[in-house]
């Protein structure tokens, strides 16, 4: 489980997500384009979900735990570009099957 740090707060998330919306947050701020980021928080930590404004002004930090850079599913980065584009922004949902290669 690693974190997302943003705007000195830290949010857990799993490394897996937390590499595939790196690649999302990285593209979309080269655009200059700020966007909402959407989870759901699990019961076990209280509930609930977090909504942030991804904005290029603010500081961010992705800590991974674990050392291995993960196969990057483009179906799930094509998934998350497409809901960042929309008004309710970006949001973080269940990895679909990667390509069939």
């Amino acid at each position: 489980m690693g974190s997302l740090h943003y705007d000195g707060r830290e949010f857990e998330l799993d490394d897996r997500v937390l590499a595939h919306l790196q690649v999302v947050i990285s593209t979309k701020l080269r655009r200059h384009e700020s966007f909402f980021v959407t989870w759901i928080q699990p019961p076990e930590r209280g509930s609930g979900r977090h909504t942030i404004w991804v904005d290029n002004g603010v500081p961010l930090h992705i800590f991974f735990s674990g050392s291995r850079i993960p196969m990057i599913n483009m179906n799930w980065i094509d998934e998350m570009m497409t809901s960042a584009r929309r008004a309710t922004g970006l949001q973080i949902r269940d990895e679909p099957d990667p390509p069939a290669k």
